[in-house]
């Protein structure tokens, strides 16, 4: 009964990994790949040491970790904002809930298209406003500058521009995905928790903290699991918005370089094989700290 499930899985899952596996331990361009045969050697562990030891792989590692974690709990604090925001009722409030959907429905092309329109330096709203209203000096190449300065009490803070926007470009368009699963559990906390504490004198601020964001807990650890996994792969965003330039090379768009620019088949695979070790690690982790708490409630 299970071996079309099985045989789906061993085609579309197993078997492409092992082959990715067997390509990141040989030394194969793209143009020999289809005359290699991947069960002979010889196999060389050269891909790794050379990611490993190499400033052009760990700087894109630390750009892709910085890429996830704050693009998640920006679509996590996004999504669970606008979860409140329509939890009560008011008129409208299903055409609203309809249209904080459209970032995550919309083709990334479309979004990313209107997102570059709009931060172009030459015919951009955004410099435009700023330029006149604002008091900037120039319009900014937010997608083209990696550094830029901002002052702060006649303090300049050096920022990393173009890493900025696309890490606001993905938490703007994935808090659906958050806004979602919260507003789900939201409408699930019983109504007599919050109406108890009210009775007891709490204030709205004390009400969130210690009754709805425990209840929350749980269903934000989730959200924060997935978002991460989904943002560390994340390629066609950045790749549309920046090309990887400008300081948003990610392992994503490293694996695609290697491909393309180098036919770097060995290294690409080296590459695709340490992004998938790396999230199995988290998240077995967090099958270990939130898995036996899920199985009590």
């Amino acid at each position: 009964m299970v071996s079309p499930t099985f045989v789906v899985i061993l085609v579309m899952v197993i078997l492409p990994v092992l082959w990715a596996v067997i390509l990141s331990f040989k030394q194969i361009r793209l143009i020999d790949l289809q005359h290699v045969n991947l069960f002979s050697g010889p196999y060389t562990v050269s891909n790794y040491t050379d990611l490993l030891g190499s400033s052009a792989f760990l700087t894109p590692l630390r750009t892709t970790v910085e890429y996830s974690v704050f693009g998640t709990m920006g679509s996590i604090v996004l999504g669970l904002a606008a979860a409140l925001a329509v939890r009560s009722k008011f008129p409208g409030r299903g055409v609203v809930r309809g249209v904080m959907l459209l970032p995550w429905v919309a083709p990334v092309v479309a979004v990313t298209f209107v997102w570059t329109i709009l931060l172009s330096p030459q015919l951009g709203f955004v410099d435009a406003v700023g330029t006149r209203f604002a008091g900037w000096k120039s319009p900014i190449p937010f997608l083209s500058q990696q550094h830029g300065t901002i002052s702060l009490f006649g303090v300049g803070i050096g920022v990393p521009t173009a890493l900025l926007v696309v890490i606001a470009f993905e938490s703007w368009r994935s808090f659906p995905f958050a806004f979602l699963f919260i507003l789900a559990r939201l409408q699930a906390i019983p109504p007599e928790l919050e109406e108890a504490a009210r009775s007891d004198g709490a204030t709205p601020t004390q009400v969130f903290r210690y009754i709805i964001l425990p209840q929350l807990m749980g269903v934000i650890a989730l959200i924060a699991v997935l978002r991460f996994i989904f943002t560390f792969n994340d390629f066609d965003s950045i790749y549309l918005l920046t090309g990887g330039g400008a300081g948003t090379q990610v392992l994503a768009t490293q694996v695609y370089s290697f491909l393309s620019a180098r036919a770097d088949v060995g290294g690409a695979a080296a590459v695709a094989t340490f992004m998938a070790a790396l999230l199995c690690v988290i998240l077995v982790v967090y099958m270990k700290v939130f898995g036996g708490k899920e199985e009590e409630v």
